[in-house]
């Protein structure tokens, strides 16, 4: 039996059923599906890990993980790309990113692999298709996107959460996949949950342990956006707005929003561009090209969030109200026709 399941544009086909993954086609009727395999290794993968290799990038621990550190191997000279973790964990993908192999030893188990193959993995296959992808969660409102970026512990999946709660739209979680159409930027969805670390799940439920845990291995749980309260926009969507949060600051004034130039937001967009240290110097300077586009076709606002969790539904509020001025003033301009 395949699977075939859909997520930031892009079309996955798999003998093994993935849970926390949207099926069903892609919204691009000519993207062709990636061929995805994990567990036992195929003939493929197996002569392509047999080339000569080098290694092209090496990433430090996250969140203080250990295991989490990775290196990237080039083999063949290009032909196949190798992701090598320190907990065992390994990838290949091909090329022309149409085939994908993962596997992991014990004592992790699937969940852990789906979990580096919808992050890292699916991020590097849409860089290597060019792409832009931001480090970002996303929300819909008013038929349009909303985009959460910032760095790590900026609060982009807590707020994407707690905005579920409030009856908006989730449409992204860590990764926004933008492509561009016509002089606009559409956004894909990505998969109906978010994650969230314990403490940001306490803050938000009575207790972490409401939420099921994305794998066995991890502290790390997710909220399912299951439908009723919780809903998950999977319909592509024009970007009006990306929202650039900044490191919280206990201040009596945040949270707030302020005003960006376009020069501004194109120096802060560069910097949360998703995977941007495996960009050759000329992708970087398309990358600058596109973000400048962006910057030009859409608002760009910056976010001081607050330290005290306690005004999150505060931050909350300032977005819908402000998403919702932004989306009534689109709705006046003259209307732009997507092909």
């Amino acid at each position: 039996m395949i699977y075939c399941y859909s997520v930031y544009g892009l079309r996955l086909a798999t003998r093994t059923a993935i849970d926390g993954l949207r099926e069903g086609p892609s919204e691009d009727p000519n993207c062709e599906p990636i061929e995805v395999a994990l567990g036992a290794c195929p003939s493929w993968a197996a002569a392509a890990m047999q080339l000569p290799a080098t290694s092209v990038y090496a990433c430090a621990p996250v969140h203080g993980k250990a295991e989490t550190a990775f290196q990237l191997l080039q083999r063949g000279g290009g032909k196949f790309s190798q992701f090598v973790y320190a907990d065992g964990t390994r990838f290949v993908v091909d090329a022309e990113t149409r085939r994908i192999w993962g596997q992991c030893p014990p004592p992790l188990v699937q969940e852990d692999l789906v979990t580096y193959l919808i992050g890292p993995v699916l991020g590097f296959v849409l860089r290597r298709r060019g792409v832009l992808a931001l480090h970002a969660s996303s929300f819909a409102a008013n038929g349009l996107a909303f985009v959460l970026c910032g760095g790590q512990g900026a609060g982009k999946s807590t707020t994407a959460a707690a905005l579920a709660l409030r009856g908006r739209s989730v449409h992204s979680e860590d990764i926004t996949a933008l492509h561009e159409r016509d002089g606009l930027f559409l956004t894909h969805p990505g998969y109906p949950r978010v994650n969230l670390w314990p403490d940001a799940a306490a803050n938000l439920f009575r207790t972490s342990q409401e939420l099921p845990v994305i794998t066995p291995n991890w502290e790390k749980r997710f909220f399912p956006l299951a439908g009723g309260t919780s809903k998950f926009e999977n319909r592509q969507q024009r970007l009006a707005a990306v929202y650039l949060l900044q490191p919280r600051v206990n201040d009596d004034a945040a949270p707030r929003i302020e005003e960006l130039s376009k020069r501004e937001a194109v120096l802060l967009l560069v910097q949360h561009t998703y995977m941007n240290y495996l960009l050759s110097k000329e992708q970087r300077a398309l990358e600058f090209d596109a973000i400048t586009r962006l910057a030009s076709s859409s608002v760009v606002r910056r976010v001081l969030p607050s330290g005290d969790p306690a005004k999150l539904t505060l931050m909350c509020q300032l977005l819908e109200n402000d998403s919702a001025a932004i989306a009534s003033k689109m709705a006046q301009e003259p209307a732009r026709r997507m092909g």
